[in-house]
């Protein structure tokens, strides 16, 4: 009966482990599922192995390439603790797949591991046959340790490949605190553990995997759209990081309306991913209107056109002068040349003065003053030959042109370029963000919004827009003022740049808080030092 009861004993306490160690298991999958960082993951994952099976250490390997590489090293008697960065870096060699005749490398525990696809567990090392343990040994004598009992154990994904290996070390008795094998139940335990740990890593891995590709596609689009246009490169690439620059002193200010604006990492991402999409849709405008560099710029700019035309009116006046001398000479009649020599001089430095003026107009740099619109539209008088039909001078269209007041815009060409926010917004809208990406749709489209409600596409007011998209709304204008690749003007100097930002702010264009913390935190010249040429920083 006594017997009996012992034995009643000894199985009780074995149950008893048992449940212990499936509740222990249970808890370290939870813990490994709630972990996103890669790292600590994995040290979760070596350190519950070592838990589970009462081991010394252990190690984790990952797959890369052709080989092995050590990422987590931990020793309990040794006190080790080593990873794969930051000041407990390893530098230790890898371990590889395949020896130099392309053969599969069986002499290493972990990489037979690998090929046989197979937990291996040795009782000693020091008496397992068929495997290279010199390392093993040179790491025992060196740090006076025993390295006895080994557990490796393949990490496989969900397609069923390798993409780790972990590895324990020396089981130690709990009750005589001895190193002594690993039993069967720890194997089972160690086997499962590694099955939750590379469910876990898999989906960490795609996690990584799916947001690089995500950040690709987000370069690739903006590439594309500085791609698009020769006379707008970098602009996609440069509002971004201003707009973080901007976004960043706000988070910094400490007083004021700006004092309770906090960034964290993942509202920093969002931001940016906002920035480097604010113009998408512009994908849609046509590139005539994007890459219009002068007014009368179509597929080709239409300044040759007029110049040929007054070619022809040279021209004509030098033959109207020959006839005129052709006609005198008939006629018994004597034409001093100096007098017809002035008269077509006269006529063709009007010519010459009147193309220059146009040239002039054409460039779009200068405001169209009235005096000036008077002078274009007194050109409409003159006429030109072509195959024997007098025609104007200027066409109804080109005059249309030509009379724009700034920039190389006509009223339906500005709407077309203003349209691609609403494009922005549509195809921003049309895509089913996560949770911490919802505001990108917001901060890209209200960039070219304005604080008094006088902005497109929508009207807003400044408290009916994000903080974020009023940055974004500064660093447009900023990016648009001093970049020396638009084809109708330089570059501004920053002091030109900030005196009309600063008018901005007086009329109601731009966010007056955002702009003073622009100032104070001496953005324009952290700006200057990535982007802009030494000629335009003069503050």
């Amino acid at each position: 009966m006594t017997k009996l009861t012992e034995l009643n004993q000894q199985h009780y306490l074995e149950m008893k482990h048992i449940v212990s160690q499936f509740e222990k298991l249970t808890d370290i999958g939870v813990a490994l599922s709630s972990e996103h960082n890669t790292t600590e993951l994995l040290e979760k994952i070596l350190v519950g192995a070592i838990s589970l099976t009462n081991a010394d250490g252990g190690t984790i390997y990952m797959i890369e390439g052709d080989a092995i590489k050590i990422e987590i090293i931990h020793s309990g008697s040794l006190g080790i603790h080593l990873n794969g960065s930051g000041k407990n870096a390893i530098n230790l060699p890898t371990v590889p797949l395949y020896g130099e005749d392309g053969e599969p490398n069986l002499k290493n525990v972990v990489s037979y591991s690998y090929h046989k696809d197979q937990t291996l567990n040795i009782e000693d090392a020091y008496n397992a046959e068929g495997f290279d343990f010199r390392g093993t040994k040179m790491f025992d004598e060196k740090n006076h340790y025993r390295s006895t009992s080994f557990l490796t154990v393949p990490l496989k994904n969900h397609q069923y490949e390798t993409v780790g290996m972990l590895q324990l070390i020396n089981a130690i008795d709990p009750h005589t605190e001895k190193v002594i094998p690993f039993d069967s139940v720890a194997q089972r335990f160690c086997e499962s553990l590694a099955s939750q740990a590379a469910t876990v890593l898999t989906k960490q891995q795609l996690i990584i995997d799916l947001g690089d590709m995500f950040e690709s596609m987000i370069m690739l689009i903006a590439n594309a759209l500085d791609e698009k246009s020769p006379y707008n490169g970098g602009h996609c690439r440069r509002v971004p990081e201003l707009t973080m620059m901007i976004a960043d002193a706000a988070h910094e200010t400490a007083e004021g309306y700006l004092k309770d604006f906090t960034l964290n990492d993942d509202d920093r991402y969002e931001l940016r991913i906002a920035g480097l999409l604010h113009d998408c849709g512009k994908i849609t405008t046509p590139e005539a209107v994007v890459d219009k560099a002068t007014k009368l710029e179509t597929i080709f700019d239409r300044i040759h056109l007029i110049e040929a035309r007054f070619e022809v009116l040279k021209r004509d006046a030098e033959i109207a002068m020959l006839k005129r001398q052709v006609e005198a000479l008939k006629a018994g009649q004597e034409l001093p040349d100096v007098i017809l020599e002035y008269g077509l001089k006269s006529n063709l430095d009007f010519l010459k003065d009147e193309f220059e003026f146009i040239k002039t107009c054409n460039t779009g740099g200068e405001f169209m003053s009235e005096d000036k619109l008077r002078r274009l539209n007194s050109l409409q008088e003159i006429t030109w030959q072509l195959n024997g039909e007098t025609l104007p001078l200027l066409s109804g269209n080109e005059l249309h042109n030509l009379s724009i007041a700034r920039g190389t815009l006509t009223e339906a060409e500005r709407k077309i370029i203003n349209n691609h926010v609403s494009v922005s917004i549509s195809m921003l809208s049309a895509i089913k963000w996560p949770k911490h990406l919802k505001n990108v749709t917001a901060y890209a489209g209200g960039h070219h919004e304005r604080m008094d409600g006088k902005g497109y596409p929508k009207g807003l007011t400044r408290e009916e827009m994000p903080i974020q998209a009023r940055a974004m709304a500064i660093a447009d204008v900023f990016e648009a003022l001093t970049a020396s690749d638009r084809p109708y003007k330089p570059g501004k100097k920053i002091s030109e740049a900030l005196f009309i930002l600063g008018k901005m702010k007086e009329e109601g264009h731009i966010d007056p808080d955002l702009y003073d913390a622009f100032i104070a935190h001496d953005i324009p010249k952290k700006y200057a030092e990535k982007f802009l040429t030494p000629e335009q920083v003069d503050i």
